[in-house]
C-alpha cells in the first residue's frame, strides 16, 4: 500500500485557516485513507491508500474536502515515500561542512517548473542565503533565518509559476522517519 505525505501550505498561521490536527486526521480518513498521522501544527500528514494516486489528483481531492469542510482554500503538495528518500539524500548542501542543518530548508514545488523560468531565476542572488532547485524542489541555505530570507514561498511561486510551501530540514527528515513506521 503506498504511503503519501501531504504538505498543506498557509494554515494555522499567524491565526488564519485554522485547521486542528485532530480534525484533519478525521478528514483524511472519511477520504478512505489509512494510518493517517499528522505531525506538527503546520499541515503534514502521512498516509496510506489503496489506490495509486497521481499526485495531482490526490491533492485536488485533499483541497475539494478541505475546501468543503473549512471554507476556505489550502494549497496541497504531495509527495511520496521514495520521493522524500530522494529529497534526503539529494540536499546539496549537505556536501558542505560549513553548513548549519539547522538553516537548510526545502522548498516543495507542485510541478517541475518550466525550464525558461529555471533559467530565469538563477540570475537572483540574495546572498547570503543561497538556492539549488532541481525537479520540483528547492533545497535552501538560509544562514539568517528562513523569517528573514526574500527566497520565501512566494519568490518561488511569482518566479516560476508554480505552486510552492517549505519546510525546514529537520521537519523533513521527522516526515521520512514516520512513512517508515
Amino acid at each position: 500500500m503506498p504511503t503519501y505525505i501531504s504538505i498543506l501550505r498557509g494554515i494555522n498561521v499567524g491565526g488564519q485557516k485554522k485547521i486542528q490536527m485532530e480534525e484533519l486526521k478525521v478528514l483524511y480518513e472519511r477520504l478512505d485513507f489509512e494510518e493517517v498521522t499528522t505531525f506538527i501544527q503546520s499541515g503534514n500528514v502521512i498516509f496510506k491508500t489503496e489506490h495509486h494516486y497521481q499526485s495531482s489528483v490526490l491533492s485536488e481531492k485533499i483541497e475539494k474536502a478541505i475546501e468543503e469542510k473549512y471554507h476556505f482554500y489550502v494549497p496541497i503538495i504531495i509527495r511520496n515515500k521514495d520521493e522524500i528518500q530522494l529529497i534526503l539524500s539529494s540536499n546539496p548542501f549537505l556536501k558542505e561542512s560549513s553548513v548549519n542543518r539547522e538553516k537548510l530548508h526545502v522548498t516543495f514545488l507542485d510541478k517541475e517548473p518550466a525550464s525558461e523560468k529555471i533559467a530565469a531565476i538563477h540570475k537572483y542572488d540574495f546572498s547570503p542565503d543561497r538556492f539549488y532547485l532541481t525537479g520540483n524542489e528547492v533545497y535552501l541555505f538560509c544562514p539568517n533565518g528562513y523569517g528573514n530570507t526574500k527566497l520565501s514561498n512566494d519568490f518561488f511561486e511569482k518566479k516560476l509559476l508554480v505552486r510552492a510551501t517549505t519546510r525546514n530540514w529537520n521537519t523533513v527528515v521527522k516526515l521520512s522517519e514516520l512513512t517508515n513506521l
